[in-house]
């Protein structure tokens, strides 16, 4: 049996930018956090020394979120003190661009041809990222911005998967129970399962969230050239329960955020549940298709990543993709940035 190594040198493995996910992987175990998607990363005590007060210190931590986002932060510096030669782009958004450790997201994806400067945070809502505490440079999106006004040739921004599919980080619970009707006998009936009074609520929110976003940015003289690039995620597979669905995450039940919802208003349709989820994010696309507008004339661009994961093995859960899925995202991001000029 290998020899445990101890929590100060399980410190400097957590907080050195060249050890690998994979290696603090290996020396932890991963717990669901209080809620959203903010999962929690302890030592594991197999393979770490702990005592009392040094587990009492762990929960005090909390480390997930914000270890991976300081990492990044190192990395990119690193980066761009070593003067490589990219394109600098900064990011906000939630999980699609910021999933701690256990999966190779789209920002990570997107790492080898961009150096990005991250503050996204998984779990993270729209309420949290437009509206939030704000500093002396603003919100936190804008104070990344300020930051590398000399460089920045993009942002990224991805605000809207917990409002529509997600669950909401403060109670734990699934945002589609509220957007969901009991089973009405027609399987055919998409629309019919749909509240869409909530649907369009929700719709309204996210459309003058992200328009004050760019409004944000775009009145400053040294922002208004800069592109934007947004997205809406993809079409999901709301069935966790199939016997030939490969999931199986640590960090969330099986069912968290859409079967949960769906099996209690007695929607089991494999089709019309995964119809109504294409539904929903279909509206989100309309939505964000009219913000980004002609994007020649905004420099407000969509990236569709519709059916870039078309396939179950794609996901790693029920909204999240799987290394592979996610490069599969990213190819979709590259085209449209390369479209932009940022390239």
């Amino acid at each position: 049996m290998a020899k445990k190594i101890s929590y100060p040198d399980y410190l400097a493995l957590l907080t050195d930018p060249a050890t690998t996910d994979e290696q603090i992987l290996a020396v932890s175990v991963v717990r669901k956090g209080r809620g959203g998607f903010d999962f929690e990363l302890r030592p594991d005590p197999k393979k770490v020394v702990m005592t009392p007060d040094l587990e009492e210190l762990e929960n005090a931590l909390q480390i997930g979120n914000s270890v991976s986002r300081w990492r990044r932060q190192v990395t990119f510096r690193n980066r761009l003190n070593a003067g490589e030669k990219l394109p600098v782009l900064v990011e906000e958004g939630d999980s699609w661009h910021q999933f701690p450790l256990l999966v190779k997201d789209v920002i990570d994806q997107l790492g080898k041809d961009y150096l990005i400067y991250s503050v996204g945070a998984a779990g993270d809502t729209a309420q949290n990222m437009v509206y939030g505490p704000t500093g002396d440079n603003g919100t936190e999106y804008l104070a990344a911005l300020w930051t590398q006004r000399k460089h920045v040739k993009g942002f990224l921004f991805s605000a809207a998967g917990n409002d529509i599919i997600g669950e909401d980080p403060e109670t734990g619970v699934a945002v589609l129970h509220d957007m969901l009707k009991n089973f009405n006998g027609n399987v055919t009936d998409v629309a019919g399962h749909i509240n869409m009074a909530v649907l369009a609520q929700k719709i309204a929110y996210l459309d003058e969230a992200y328009r004050h976003v760019i409004g944000n940015i775009r009145q400053y003289k040294e922002f208004a050239k800069v592109p934007i690039f947004i997205h809406g995620y993809d079409y999901a597979f709301p069935y966790p329960d199939s016997p030939d669905d490969p999931r199986k995450p640590k960090h969330a039940k099986k069912n968290e955020w859409l079967g949960e919802p769906l099996d209690a208003r007695k929607i089991k349709d494999r089709d019309l549940r995964r119809n109504i989820i294409k539904f929903l994010v279909d509206a989100l696309y309309d939505m964000l298709s009219d913000v980004a507008g002609d994007p020649k004339q905004t420099n407000i661009w969509l990236v569709d990543c519709r059916g870039a994961m078309s396939d179950v093995a794609d996901w790693i859960d029920e909204i999240h993709g799987t290394d592979d899925g996610f490069a599969k995202v990213a190819a979709r991001f590259r085209k449209v940035l390369k479209k932009a000029g940022v390239s």
